[in-house]
C-alpha cells in the first residue's frame, strides 16, 4: 500500500508535533518525575494553557 503526501494532513501533524515538543521543555512533564496520573494531568493543564495564551 503506497500512501500519497498530502499537504493539509501534513500541516496539521505538524502543528501537533510542535505542541508535544514545546510541552516536554517543562522538565516535569518530559520526565515524568511524578508518577501520580493526577498530579501529571495538574502539571500538564497549566503549561498547556500558557502554550495557548503565548501564540
Amino acid at each position: 500500500m503506497r500512501f500519497r503526501f498530502n499537504k493539509a494532513v501534513y500541516r496539521r501533524r505538524n502543528v501537533v508535533e510542535r505542541c508535544f515538543h514545546r510541552l516536554k521543555q517543562w522538565r516535569g512533564i518530559a520526565t515524568h518525575y511524578d508518577k501520580h496520573p493526577d498530579r501529571y494531568l495538574a502539571a500538564l493543564t497549566p503549561a498547556g494553557t500558557l502554550i495557548w495564551f503565548d501564540q
